[in-house]
């Protein structure tokens, strides 16, 4: 057949075709391909067709869409012939097609159900430039090298691509097997020019190539990483098994594993206790040890295997060595001593290691901490100390749940586990200063601790099994009991330290503190030498409070400076110019501290000799008071001025001592019109002012009632009081005087103040015999029992 006779292929395409609706991909020219159709409606045209030419038109959906009309279509398609058919069980059909040309839909025939068009074929733009020749070879090998890095590319299509000759061909064929948005696959089918096709098609090689580059660098890394594993864990498996053979353990984990069983094992736990160990080990030998499970179960093991489980060994301590270290240790509290003593000595006649509980009491600075210490030592126990100031979290006390990492047992469990010894001797420091808040109130989680009827089975919430705490030996301190909730303080034993008086202090100098003091400003033992004076000075002029702790701060401040003078005078003597003759050496430097010296270091005096409270005037009486800080004495002053017989109080009192203000004025003014005398008119015609000094200072109780009562009928009379003369108690309202606490405390700080008199009433006899002897030397005491005998002695007519 000749060149004319050939038929072009265009002129055998029909102008009408029906169309198929293309969900993925548009296809190109020149590609035979298998398509699967599941549509009924263009299942049907595929029957049609296969019955009639076998022709049909392919077409991309604009959007994918159940039921198609023409208008959800692109414009420009490929027309295909359909080469087999293949009937597939759901109804549909697999074809084969060789697709033929391009064409534009022209003209709608038919919108829907089937998609009937009116199509022209599209002609390629041909260019025979050399710069055609040239994309072409680009394209070939720029495919070549994609394909030879990716296995997906097979080996008929690198010799189909090699084996097209039309540059437009080679273009629709690499368009059709790139991995580009279908989109843009549309566009590439749309462009008839084959030079910008092909240049279209470079460009997305090119993106193909970068990302070719970019997946070989991250499967590189990945490869690099598996096989650094893999390494990793084949020596550690050859490891593993060098140390198997060497009887080594193995790994940490199973180190752990092994070494809480063997501690489990030893414990010889039952019950509850028992079920919760093997759970919590079994649970930690099947975790990994990357996950933060295996840490919080990790830890809770450890706290099990740190705590002392074993029963305490028997108390053998002496009673002899315990009362002279205990008197070796602190200088006084005799009855504090006795008390201890004494409660020592039925623990070891009763031959119980049960906890007790001891509340010592007192102001600050008088030794309570240090006492806790003595105890221990004498038993020879461990030692744990913590405070409790200010807390406000009942977590602290009884742990915080398991629930997330981080969580702690609580300080009695910690403690347990840092002592190592069920039966230590435990100081709960401040447990008046204790808090309440949103968090829960650390008092009432006490109350399981510190009482002997529930502690024995201790559940803190961390631990979460029962321990036993009832060995321990609680020694809990305070500054006041006002705090402190009633239910704690019935499951303790109440021990009051009172605070020392001034030859007290000076024992305690001598004994304790100077030494101290010496060594911890580096001064030698006899370097520095008081006299007596010199430290008594200290402890009237500049230490006054009930504990010995401004003393020790005064003593230090003092030998800080002498640790000053010492160093400049031997950097003096150093000096090139000064130095010391060879074979000499530089003479120590002794100090002697007199009470001219004590002001010289100390500045002037805080509580000057003359500064003693005293009632020199009408108006005017000196109580007793006591604080968290110790006894102390109260000065009381009243006065009047015309107006219209109103009472009025200054001082910052508290409800209660306004309340017994005024019991004493109702007293005073009954007294002073039917005793002595006083015109009824006097109080109508005069405003009664009384107040305490020290305003900033809060005052509350009701034990200056007859001191406010006294200082008022001397004001009603105009007559001071009788000098020397201090005083205490609760006024009621018929003239009784009725108990007071803080009688010890009190005494000391008449005692202080130079007083020679107590007042005080005769329900505190019981509380005098508890005072020391030393502390009532030279003072004189006088119980009353009615107001009528406090005036007979401060305000005799």
């Amino acid at each position: 057949m000749s060149d004319k006779s050939i038929i072009p292929i265009d002129q055998l395409l029909p102008n009408k075709l029906h169309l198929v609706a293309l969900m993925g991909r548009p296809i190109f020219p020149g590609i035979f391909t298998p398509i699967m159709i599941g549509n009924p409606t263009d299942v049907k045209v595929v029957d049609d067709a296969v019955a009639g030419d076998g022709l049909v038109g392919l077409v991309m959906l604009l959007n994918e869409i159940e039921n198609p009309s023409i208008t959800d279509l692109y414009k420009v398609g490929t027309a295909a012939k359909i080469v087999k058919k293949i009937n597939l069980p759901d109804g549909g059909v697999n074809i084969f097609i060789s697709t033929l040309k391009r064409f534009r839909v022209k003209k709608t025939l038919n919108e829907t159900n089937p998609i009937v068009a009116a199509v022209e074929y599209l002609e390629e733009e041909e260019d025979g430039t050399s710069e055609v020749k040239a994309l072409t070879r680009a394209l070939i090998s720029e495919m070549k090298q994609i394909s030879e890095n990716n296995p997906l590319f097979s080996e008929e299509m690198r010799l189909n691509m090699i084996n097209i000759d039309h540059p437009g061909k080679i273009a629709d064929f690499i368009a059709s097997i790139l991995n580009i948005d279908k989109a843009e696959q549309q566009k590439i089918l749309e462009i008839l020019n084959v030079r910008k096709r092909m240049e279209q098609v470079l460009v997305f090689i090119k993106k193909e190539q970068e990302l070719l580059r970019i997946q070989k660098r991250i499967q590189r890394e990945i490869n690099e990483k598996i096989e650094k594993s893999q390494r990793d864990y084949f020596l550690k498996e050859e490891l593993k098994a060098i140390k198997t053979e060497l009887g080594m353990t193995t790994d940490a984990k199973s180190s752990d594993y092994q070494r809480f069983k063997e501690k489990f094992e030893a414990f010889k736990f039952e019950g509850e206790i028992k079920e919760v160990v093997e759970q919590e080990l079994e649970k930690f030998s099947l975790m990994e040890p990357n996950s933060a499970e295996f840490t919080v179960t990790r830890n809770y093991l450890d706290v099990i295997a740190a705590l002392p489980w074993g029963n305490p060994a028997p108390e053998t301590f002496s009673l002899k060595e315990a009362q002279a270290i205990l008197e070796a240790d602190h200088y006084g509290l005799e009855d504090v001593k006795t008390r201890i003593v004494e409660y020592l000595a039925v623990r070891k006649l009763r031959g119980d290691t049960k906890g007790s509980i001891v509340c010592l009491v007192g102001p600050p600075g008088v030794g309570k901490t240090s006492v806790g210490k003595s105890v221990a030592r004498s038993l020879g126990k461990e030692f744990f100390r913590f405070s409790v100031g200010g807390m406000r979290d009942e977590a602290e006390i009884k742990g915080h749940r398991r629930t997330y990492i981080g969580a702690l047992p609580g300080k009695i469990i910690q403690g347990l586990k840092i002592v190592k010894t069920k039966a230590p001797v435990f100081m709960i420091d401040e447990i008046d200063k204790m808090g309440t808040s949103h968090q829960g109130d650390p008092a009432s989680a006490l109350l399981e601790v510190l009482d002997p009827e529930q502690n024995y089975a201790f559940r803190d919430h961390y631990l979460d099994l029962p321990f036993d705490i009832s060995n321990v030996f609680f020694i809990v301190t305070a500054n006041t009991l006002d705090t402190i909730p009633v239910p704690l303080m019935d499951r303790m034993e109440i021990i009051q330290l009172p605070g020392y008086i001034d030859t007290e202090k000076l024992e305690i100098a001598k004994q304790y503190l100077l030494p101290k003091s010496l060594e911890k400003n580096g001064l030698k033992k006899n370097q520095v030498k008081y006299t007596k004076d010199s430290l008594l000075h200290i402890a009237n002029a500049y230490a006054r409070e009930a504990g010995v702790r401004n003393f020790e701060k005064n003593l230090d401040k003092i030998h800080r400076k002498l640790a000053k003078q010492i160093v400049g005078m031997l950097d003096t003597e150093e000096e090139p110019a000064k130095a010391p003759a060879k074979g000499k050496k530089a003479k120590p430097v002794n100090f002697s501290i007199d009470k001219k010296q004590i002001e010289k270091h100390l500045g002037k005096p805080i509580f000057p000799e003359g500064d003693v409270k005293k009632a020199d005037r009408p108006g005017m009486s000196v109580g007793l008071a006591w604080t968290s800080m110790g006894g102390d004495t109260l000065v009381i002053e009243a006065t009047s001025i015309p107006g219209k017989g109103d009472l009025t109080l200054t001082g910052k009192m508290g409800d209660t001592m306004k309340e017994s203000a005024t019991i004493a004025m109702t007293v005073a003014h009954k007294m002073a019109v039917g005793c002595y005398g006083v015109e009824q008119g006097w109080f109508e015609n005069n405003h009664i002012h009384l107040h305490i000094p020290e305003g900033a200072t809060p005052k509350d109780g009701p034990s200056a009632g007859i001191t406010m009562a006294t200082a008022l009928l001397s004001l009603m009379r105009e007559k001071t009081v009788t000098p020397k003369f201090v005083m205490t108690g609760e006024l009621s309202l018929t003239g009784l005087v009725l108990p007071v606490g803080g009688l010890k405390e009190k005494t000391v700080a008449a005692r202080r103040n130079k007083a020679k008199h107590i007042v005080y009433p005769k329900q505190n006899e019981r509380d005098l015999d508890e005072i020391p002897v030393h502390v009532k030397k030279g003072i004189e005491f006088h119980p009353v029992e009615r107001f009528e005998e406090v005036l007979a002695l401060v305000l005799p007519d």
